[in-house]
């Protein structure tokens, strides 16, 4: 697939292409996916396809060697400074990286969780930096239209999971003189890494469901005359040409992959992580309580069994601590750091790293719930593509150690 043929392949292939702020762009969009697991390398690609690559902003100095070096053995008060400045640095690098590969073309975004102790600053920091669009979850972004006012060209791109959210939100923001220029509507029971209900015991609640949320949503966007001003973007157990069609059936006009991009070789994950993604089995995944506060899903590994196995003992030991594991607070809320005995008792920054530097035994390795496009295998970019949205299948090819080690 020619990159200037990609468009033309999708509506070859019966899709509708999303034609978003006056730009046709594929109907797929790289999901955001932490920590420095979608960073420039992965989003520039993508985009360089007429798709929206995202770019994950916590934690980027991880990616870059001279930061990580000037700042991973940082301790006491003064280390969140510096650590929150490295991290601002290598977020604009990754930004300009992502332009850089995508040459002009498709959409470069940049996901903000809202439980980010700093995500005013990597809101900003996005902007300042060109990011095409900012895509904001885990958490209600009701003061996004005030962050990014400087900025009236940016696009502003909630995550939310059911009607009665989207409802909340787009009416809070009504009165500040903004609507959403998109919307990502994520399923709860399938989608990966943090997910958009109370409890993990909220994540199978019919109420989710892309039949019932998205007609729903289109009904209260038909009423309050937006119909046409909103596009909608389903997330969550998509693989393939027809779970597109049918989710733009039922109104979505673009579709989020999260765990697909990981594994592909472009991701800017190790090996590694690649192939514990790839490789786990439907039984292998496990849902449980971030330290957030949210519900997650991620692979049972070595270090995910042993913590589900102690953590009723730590949560019944959850206490305030004197400072952060790591100096810097990443989240504002910490059940491990501000000892909430019901959230998640662990360092998530920590176990985090770990998994993107492909430690098997010590990391956290986030993973939706779907079935990969290519089962095992770690293929292109250019090859997922190909797949969604021109129901080509590749042939099977070994793709030679030294470029997946690059990846």
């Amino acid at each position: 697939m020619d990159k200037s043929s990609a468009t033309e392949l999708a509506r070859a292939a019966g899709l509708n292409l999303w034609n978003f702020r006056g730009r046709p762009l594929l109907p797929v969009v790289q999901g955001g996916m932490g920590v420095g697991i979608s960073a420039g390398r992965l989003a520039g690609t993508v985009a360089s396809f007429d798709g929206v690559g995202t770019i994950s902003s916590v934690d980027l100095r991880r990616l870059h060697p001279d930061l990580m070096e000037a700042t991973c053995e940082l301790e006491g008060p003064a280390a969140k400074a510096q650590i929150d400045a490295a991290n601002k640095e290598a977020l604009h690098r990754e930004i300009r990286r992502a332009r850089e590969l995508a040459g002009g073309r498709g959409l470069i975004a940049v996901n903000v969780m809202r439980a980010l102790d700093q995500y005013e600053t990597y809101v900003r920091q996005a902007l300042e930096s060109g990011a095409d669009a900012l895509v904001v979850g885990a958490g209600l972004p009701l003061d996004l239209p005030e962050l990014a006012k400087d900025f009236p060209k940016a696009t502003l791109v909630p995550i939310l999971s059911d009607a009665r959210g989207v409802q909340l939100l787009v009416r809070k923001w009504e009165k500040k003189g903004r609507l959403p220029d998109a919307i990502v509507i994520e399923h709860p029971r399938l989608a990966g890494g943090h997910l958009g209900a109370a409890k993990v015991a909220d994540l199978k609640d019919p109420r989710f469901d892309f039949e019932v949320v998205l007609p729903e949503v289109r009904e209260f966007f038909r009423k309050s005359g937006y119909e046409k001003d909103i596009p909608l973007i389903a997330a969550g157990g998509i693989s393939c040409r027809e779970d597109i069609q049918r989710l733009q059936g039922l109104g979505a006009a673009a579709v989020q992959l999260g765990t697909a991009f990981a594994v592909s070789c472009e991701s800017d994950a190790s090996l590694a992580f690649k192939q514990v993604l790839a490789g786990a089995r439907p039984e292998d995944l496990v849902e449980f309580t971030s330290v957030a506060g949210l519900p997650a899903r991620a692979v049972r590994t070595p270090w995910l069994d042993k913590y589900l196995r102690l953590q009723e003992r730590m949560q019944k030991a959850a206490h305030q601590k004197p400072h952060c594991t790591m100096w810097f607070d990443c989240l504002t809320k910490c059940g491990l750091r501000d000892g909430h005995a019901d959230w998640g008792q662990f360092c998530i920054d920590k176990v985090l790293g770990y998994a993107l530097a492909g430690d098997v035994r010590k990391g956290l390795f986030f993973r939706g719930a779907g079935r990969l496009p290519f089962g095992t295998q770690i293929r292109p970019v250019q090859d997922l593509l190909n797949h969604l949205v021109g129901h080509l299948v590749p042939p099977t090819v070994a793709v030679p150690a030294a470029e997946l080690q690059e990846a």
